[in-house]
């Protein structure tokens, strides 16, 4: 028991963990307020306020995130040609996002002219659209090498100690990116919502379900071993 108090003591120390935290109440808000919009208005309405306090309480959190994304092309901008492009790409975008972001929130709040927040929505989620598609490329393509090499492991006749703990290492890393994976989908469906509003990517019930699994998901990756 204690051991999992300290880990939420740590994961909550974290501004990601944080995050995935008030994300998770800004979507179970959202489907809440879907779910008794009709029935009880003045229930539904409460649930909104803390829907919209939670997005815009999520984007004060974020406030200079987009210096992440140039800082990990800095260190590790990846270890070929086409893992240094799809890493560029994929952080550009995610720059873009995280920076235009700000003036989404400021003109959210009424700092800016609040006219400005549709033209600040769609670059942001355009940039967070472009960035995530490559995120979902580099990630298939680190998993498909990493099943080819555990085929290998699987098929050669030694079997050793190192071998067990490469294939251990290779299917702990699969997990994490397929985690990765869901959450890019998810977050990718929520800002087509922004970019290209259609009846399927706007739906309460979508927006909800792919919140909370682009948060859970992020909570498994960001949780302390």
């Amino acid at each position: 028991m204690n051991d999992k108090v300290d880990k939420l003591v740590i994961f909550l120390a974290k501004r990601d963990g944080i995050d995935k935290l008030v994300k998770t109440f800004q979507y179970v808000s959202k489907l809440v307020h879907w779910h008794v919009e009709t029935t009880h208005p003045d229930v539904a309405q409460r649930f909104k306020q803390w829907e919209v306090a939670s997005g815009l309480s999520r984007k004060a959190f974020r406030s200079g995130r987009f210096l992440t994304g140039f800082n990990a092309l800095r260190r590790s901008p990846g270890p070929t040609p086409t893992f240094q492009l799809l890493a560029i790409l994929a952080n550009a975008g995610e720059m873009v996002y995280f920076f235009f972001d700000h003036f989404l929130w400021l003109s959210r709040i009424g700092f800016l002219d609040s006219k400005l927040a549709r033209k600040m929505s769609f670059i942001s989620a355009f940039g967070e659209s472009f960035g995530y598609v490559f995120f979902i490329v580099s990630d298939l393509i680190v998993m498909r090498e990493g099943l080819e090499a555990e085929r290998k492991l699987l098929g050669s006749k030694e079997s050793s100690k190192h071998a067990h703990e490469s294939i251990k290492k290779i299917r702990a890393d699969r997990v994490m990116r397929l985690m990765a994976i869901a959450a890019n989908v998810a977050d990718l469906t929520i800002a087509v919502a922004d970019i290209e509003p259609n009846p399927f990517c706007n739906h309460g019930v979508t927006l909800g379900i792919s919140g909370l699994v682009s948060a859970w998901a992020g909570w498994y990756r960001n949780w302390p071993s």
